[in-house]
């Protein structure tokens, strides 16, 4: 490899990292439209610390942006709160404008300035390694990977710093505020963050790029565990996977590094959405058949359990009486009989006595609806629960 092509890849993981971070907590506070909001409607902050500075290298591009962001975020809370409109609909309302300003400021007063749109939407990776940090005359490296490298470092240690905190707030913004934390704080701390980021990464990666590696490392994550500290390091590991494939299917197909490592983000989520051993889509339809599976199996043993009559247990009048194909009423009546909850005798079914004990504690349950029955059920009859 050569040295752009590390370089590349190592502003590409920096990125990844620092906007994953953030991102868990935006995805658990269901606040993921606001990283877009965030990402576009910065852009007059951007602007505007051109117009005072007339450097697009200065610091109070990314302070100014920042703020954006954060006026953003309040105009979006204070829409909302009016009960009018939905924080979705807020969202919708509010970056649009402060993005279509940014855009009017450009067209008018910047046309001669490489501060394009299609820069600012787009970016590109394979371009970073040309801006150079330089110090004293020494060539430092990309600029891009410094800025970065800046960010992640200070969101590192604000997360190591308030991490009980933002969990606290992030899951129950009610018992922040009773042991004494401010919820509104720790919150505008969380978007000034993401702006700083967003900024950050701007000129790298672009706000397409940005907003992908925010969420879907985060949205990934969150389909394969419940435990925020274990969401962190999947969601920081998938952003680096996607990052370092995505560069490398960019290099096989000679196509855009930004749209393959979010191509590559989108197939990474595809891949856990379909086969997450919890939340997946496949394993959510097996759970669901299973349960439908186990309705049938307990309407079918009530049935028996009310009918002592022969004919009404004989197994081709059950499948008539129930009304059920038979392939379903096959799978049920073999399920019960593995689980030694039926005997079957000259095609006359009847419970056994551990089928007896299930109906009855079943129908007791559904008379009394109490809970803590369900579940001791489950645990000593539904044997072949997913």
């Amino acid at each position: 490899m050569s040295n752009p092509q590390i370089e590349i890849q190592l502003i590409a993981v920096v990125v990844a990292i620092a906007c994953a971070i953030p991102g868990v907590f935006l995805v658990l506070r269901k606040m993921a439209l606001i990283s877009d909001a965030i990402s576009h409607s910065i852009l007059p902050g951007i602007v505007l610390g051109f117009f005072i500075t007339q450097d697009l290298n200065s610091p109070l591009l990314i302070i100014l942006a920042a703020v954006t962001g954060i006026i953003t975020v309040v105009l979006v809370e204070r829409i909302q709160k009016t009960g009018l409109v939905k924080e979705d609909t807020a969202i919708g309302l509010v970056f649009p404008a402060l993005f279509s300003i940014g855009v009017i400021l450009i067209a008018k007063n910047a046309n001669d300035i490489h501060l394009d749109v299609d820069a600012v939407l787009l970016g590109e990776l394979a371009f970073a390694p040309f801006d150079r940090f330089m110090m004293s005359g020494m060539d430092m490296g990309p600029k891009s990977l410094w800025v970065m490298g800046v960010i992640l470092l200070i969101t590192v240690a604000l997360l190591l710093m308030f991490f009980k905190e933002l969990k606290v707030s992030t899951f129950d913004a009610g018992l922040t505020s009773a042991l004494g934390f401010s919820p509104a704080i720790l919150h505008y701390g969380l978007m000034s963050i993401s702006s700083v980021t967003v900024v950050g990464a701007f000129e790298a990666v672009g706000a397409i790029l940005v907003v992908a590696l925010m969420i879907a490392p985060a949205a990934t994550a969150y389909l394969l565990t419940s435990d925020l500290n274990k969401m962190l390091i999947l969601s920081v590991l998938f952003g680096v996977f996607s990052a370092i494939s995505g560069y490398w299917l960019a290099h096989w197909l000679d196509a855009s590094i930004a749209g393959s490592i979010s191509t590559m983000l989108g197939f990474v989520f595809l891949m856990v959405f379909l086969f997450a051993p919890n939340k997946g889509l496949i394993a959510v339809m097996y759970r669901q058949k299973q349960q439908r599976i186990e309705v049938s199996l307990l309407t079918f043993l009530l049935h028996l359990n009310n009918h002592n009559e022969v004919a009404e247990r004989h197994i081709n009048h059950l499948r008539e009486h129930i009304n059920w194909q038979k392939i379903r009423a096959k799978t049920v009546v073999d399920l019960a009989e593995k689980n030694n909850l039926i005997s079957i005798k000259d095609q006359i079914v009847s419970l056994t006595d551990k089928g007896n004990n299930f109906a009855n504690i079943a129908l007791e349950y559904i008379i009394t609806n109490k809970d803590e029955r369900i579940e001791h059920l489950k645990d000593d009859f539904f044997l072949f629960r997913g």
